[in-house]
Formats: structure tokens, C-alpha cells, sequence
């Protein structure tokens, strides 16, 4: 599936979170900027960079929400967010339906192995519920400074 471009609706974000209790994005969220950050795997350096970074920001970004995204078990999820103290919601997309709707589920290559994984990414969702920033291939450092531009923007 395609990445949904600026203006586009987002795709619907139903998935268990860290506690194992489903979370309806839209419903939980309703009228609030969200911003959704795809990461490959919980506590590896890159994804734990760009959860720490978003983290220390958190106390910046007003009434947006910040939700990652990982294939992870809500278990895997839960022992991310106890070990950094991150305080926001991590979500469960073990089927990776959640990345196949926003595109980011793709062919990766390592050591020349090919492979499925996450495109680590983001996206802010505005407060309609439709995509008002795509960051496709963001780095880890560059995801907090990005929605931070994008809410100076708002």
C-alpha cells in the first residue's frame, strides 16, 4: 500500500497498546493533533534515540498526542516504556496491518539479505483526522525536531 500523502485521511489505527488494553486512535483522540511514529523494534539504539528524543520534548507540543509503532508485542512495548520512562503510548502492530495501511511496511535489505520491516516514519495527524506532515525515512534525531517544526507551523 501506498504512504498517504498531506490532505489525505489517515488510515484508521486500532492496535493494543503497552498495557495489552485496545486503543481506537481516532476515538481516543478526537478533535487533537496526534503524532504517529513508526520505529522497527523496541529498545534497539535507533528506536530508542527517536522514542527518548520525542520523550524530552513532550512537555513542548501542547495537546498533541505522541503514539509509536512497532510490530512488537504489547509485553515488548510495555518493558520499552518502563526502562526510558518514555509516558506516552506505544502501540502493538504484531500483523503489521497498521504499517501495510501507511506504507511503511517494506522491502529492507541487510548484509544482502532481504527482508519485511518497518520504514521508520512519521506522521501528524491533524485535529480532523486527516495527515498534515509525512515524514517518510526520518531519521531518529531529526523526529522530535520535526514535529516541533510542524506544531511552530500550526
Amino acid at each position: 500500500m501506498s504512504t498517504p500523502n498531506v490532505g489525505d485521511p489517515a488510515p484508521s489505527i486500532v492496535l493494543e497498546d503497552q498495557t495489552g488494553t485496545p486503543v481506537d486512535v481516532a476515538a481516543a483522540h478526537a478533535g487533537r493533533r496526534v503524532l504517529v511514529f513508526f520505529y522497527p523494534k523496541a529498545n534497539t539504539p535507533g528506536c530508542t534515540t527517536q522514542a527518548c528524543g520525542l520523550r524530552d520534548i513532550a512537555d513542548q507540543v501542547g495537546d498533541t498526542a505522541i503514539i509509536g509503532i512497532s510490530p512488537d508485542t504489547p509485553a515488548q512495548q510495555a518493558s520499552f516504556d518502563t526502562k526510558f520512562s518514555l509516558g506516552f503510548t506505544l502501540l502493538a502492530d504484531v500483523d503489521h496491518a497498521v504499517a501495510e495501511a501507511f506504507g511503511v511496511w517494506v522491502e529492507k535489505s541487510m548484509y544482502g539479505r532481504k527482508y519485511m520491516g518497518v520504514q521508520r516514519s512519521a506522521f501528524l495527524i491533524d485535529a480532523a483526522g486527516n495527515i498534515s506532515h509525512a515524514w517518510p525515512k526520518i531519521t531518529p534525531k531529526d523526529t522530535p525536531v520535526q514535529l516541533l517544526r510542524a506544531l511552530g507551523d500550526a
